[in-house]
Order: C-alpha cells, then structure tokens, then sequence
C-alpha cells in the first residue's frame, strides 16, 4: 500500500457496517488504508491511541453514546485527527452540531465507495465536505436562521428536536409522553433529554425548565 494512502479509523456499534466499509474501501488500497476499527466509543479511543490516523470515520450514535461529543473529545485529545461522521441522520440540525463541535465531514451512509473516497480526500485536504443529499436544505436552514426565523432555544445550542422535546417537559409531559407526543421510543427521548440537558448545563428535569423559563424559550 502507497506510503501517502490516507489512514482510517472506522467506528461504528454494528460489526456488520464495519465488514462493509472494510470491503468497499478495500478496492480504494491506493488511496485509504483502514489501520483500525471499534464497535464502541471506549474502544475508538484506544484504538485512535494507537494509530493516530489521518481520519476517524464514525457514526453520529455509537450504542448510547453520542458520536458528536466523540468530535469534541478528539479535538482536544487529537487535533491533529480529522473527524468526519458516517450516518444515517439525514438531518440538517445534527449537521449544524457536527460542525459546531469540529467534525470535517457529514456524510450518509447511501454512499458508495467511490464517492466515499473522494469525500475523503478531499478532507484530508483540508476541506469541510457536507453530503450532496442535505446541501438544498442546509442552504435552507442558513436562510432561515439569517432571517431570524429560530426556533425556541436555538440560540442555547438546541436542535429544533430538543426544543420540542424542552417544551413538552415544561408542559408536563412526562418521558412516555413526550415519545407519545412525538412518535418515537422513550429511549429516543431520553437521548434527546440528555442532549439538551448538557447544553443548558443542567442535571435534572427541574433545572431544564427552570434555563428554560428564566431565558424566556417558553412561557
């Protein structure tokens, strides 16, 4: 394999997507060579120890961690790594935190290799690549929020999920009906609490509608 061949790090919970991405970039052995893989967060960070590679290749969610604060985390740990996140999230406002927490890439996992590839080559580079899929409404969002068109919260970080989920709880609502409500699973819910909780700086339900009353997000 080329010596300058950009070096990967794939993390992701299912084996089977790992197999995948191994096989389909193996026909790329000239232009990115895969030194490590991990089914987990604790396992990514040993393994991006050890090798140090040019680009960490993850999912948004890893099981119940969250693959952005895993961006965050490797900025300050590895900054001289590249993050570029493989989903399938195909969602503008997971987008605008993967950006804001440093990652390199936002990609989906519709893909193929060649494509793949070239995205990675190009961040490797030094740019910023955003999949092709999401660009139109992006643009849209940028529009939106120039305008001023936020939705309640955005302005504390919160994805405009979070913010539905924020106003349920300070009607309420609890966890199940929040999931009711929005027609997901409670553990969807809960990661999404989790979210929002760590971007008000809060422990408990109590304290989230305490920010959010207090900054006026709801009334």
């Amino acid at each position: 394999m080329p010596a300058d061949a950009t070096t990967l790090v794939l993390v992701d919970d299912h084996q089977m997507v790992l197999h995948g991405l191994d096989a389909m970039l193996s026909h790329f052995a000239d232009e990115v060579r895969i030194v490590g893989t991990a089914t987990s967060l604790s396992e990514a960070r040993g393994t991006v120890d050890q090798t140090r590679p040019d680009i960490v290749l993850c999912d948004v969610r890893v099981g119940r961690d969250s693959g952005l604060d895993f961006v965050a985390e490797l900025q300050r740990t590895h900054p001289e790594t590249k993050v570029v996140l493989l989903t399938v999230y195909d969602d503008e406002h997971y987008l605008f935190q993967a950006l804001r927490v440093g990652a390199r890439g936002y990609i989906l996992k519709r893909i193929d290799g060649r494509e793949l590839v070239a995205h990675l080559r190009r961040v490797n580079e030094g740019e910023v690549v955003i999949d092709p899929a999401l660009a139109g409404r992006v643009a849209l969002s940028a529009a939106r929020i120039s305008a001023g068109e936020y939705w309640p919260g955005a302005h504390l970080g919160l994805t405009q999920r979070e913010s539905e989920v924020l106003a349920l709880l300070v009607s309420g609502h609890s966890n199940k009906g929040v999931a009711a409500k929005l027609v997901v699973s409670e553990d969807t819910v809960k990661t999404h609490i989790r979210g929002l909780y760590r971007k008000l700086g809060v422990q408990d339900r109590a304290g989230a509608i305490a920010v959010a009353l207090r900054e006026g997000i709801f009334h």
